[in-house]
């Protein structure tokens, strides 16, 4: 950390050497609107947690859909909800035109969607409820989507 300096947000660097990097330095000292915003994330995530999973059970129980097709229809229905309220609420003055953002965002989004397929198919394929797979992939993700998302998706 550069002397006489106090980062004020996760994303922030705390070294000259590696400007990028994420520390547990960094995260310790994290000013309160940093938190804020990884509070409003996780809100609006929650939200899309509940729009997926109602989505997949809906498509899966009452569709009949096959429970990898489903994930990709909720995944798309709750990546809507989660981009419009992150750039209204959690990251409303900051970054690129809505066009960019979303493009940005989906490219994130993807590859969160990509690792939670990997695990939904690993938990399913050793006997793991659907729903409860599906759950357990989605909190596995967080991290990694939100990292993403705040160091280059909304920037």
């Amino acid at each position: 950390m550069v002397s006489g300096q106090a980062p004020e947000t996760l994303a922030q660097p705390t070294s000259p050497v590696r400007p990028n990097a994420l520390s547990i330095s960094r995260i310790r000292h994290a000013g309160r609107a940093a938190w804020l915003q990884l509070l409003k994330f996780c809100i609006v995530g929650a939200s899309g947690y509940v729009v997926n999973l109602i989505v997949y059970y809906a498509l899966i129980h009452w569709v009949g859909a096959q429970y990898l097709v489903a994930s990709v229809i909720a995944f798309l229905v709750a990546w809507l909800n989660n981009f419009a309220l992150n750039r209204q609420w959690t990251f409303p003055k900051v970054g690129s035109s809505p066009v960019k953002q979303a493009a940005k965002y989906m490219i994130v989004s993807v590859i969160g969607l990509v690792v939670n397929l990997g695990i939904l198919w690993g938990l399913v394929n050793i006997g793991t409820d659907t729903l409860l797979a599906q759950a357990i992939a989605i909190a596995a993700v967080t991290p990694l989507t939100f990292l993403l998302t705040r160091s280059w998706a909304f920037r």
